[in-house]
């Protein structure tokens, strides 16, 4: 009935919402900063700087491992895992980028790749071009083995970023 790019996209995106409902309640991104927020806000800046200039649209890759055949229901929840993981260092480390990225829509695009090689090399560049990232590694507690890296997360980050790396895959 589904495939599985409209289950993971819809996973994610409610995921996503309740992710970040939950944190703008606990943490707002407003100005209002406890002083360990600036701390981290001033230890960051240069990666939130990277991107000022960069204007339009900002988004979030998910990358799936399309080898190890795992169920829609198993990527559904791998990719939500990612999703949050990035928004949560995205909120540490690029608060800048997540602000636009939630003002924008907080766009998601699950593509796929057919060697965990292929997903290191995309996740090593990824990190070179210091954008934010999150390599999910499955408990091994139903379909894959313990320690399997499953999903990458990059961005959320400029869309011109993020296809820098990215731009080569297809969809899922």
């Amino acid at each position: 009935m589904f495939d599985t790019s409209v289950i993971v996209g819809i996973s994610a995106t409610i995921v996503s919402f309740a992710v970040g409902y939950a944190v703008a309640r606990r943490s707002p991104l407003d100005g209002s900063r406890s002083a360990s927020a600036e701390k981290q806000d001033t230890k960051n800046e240069g990666t939130d700087k990277i991107f000022a200039d960069m204007g339009g649209e900002y988004k979030m890759v998910l990358v799936v491992r399309n080898d190890l055949k795992m169920g829609k229901g198993k990527i559904a929840a791998q990719c939500g895992h990612a999703a949050v993981g990035a928004y949560e260092s995205g909120v540490r480390n690029t608060p800048a980028a997540i602000r636009k990225w939630q003002n924008g829509g907080q766009a998601k695009i699950a593509l796929k790749v057919d060697t965990e090689e292929a997903m290191m090399e995309i996740y090593r560049t990824a990190k070179a071009n210091k954008l934010n990232c999150c390599l999910i590694r499955d408990a091994g507690r139903t379909q894959i083995e313990p320690n399997t890296k499953t999903v990458l997360a990059v961005g959320p980050a400029p869309i011109v970023a993020v296809d820098s790396v990215t731009g080569h895959l297809k969809l899922l």
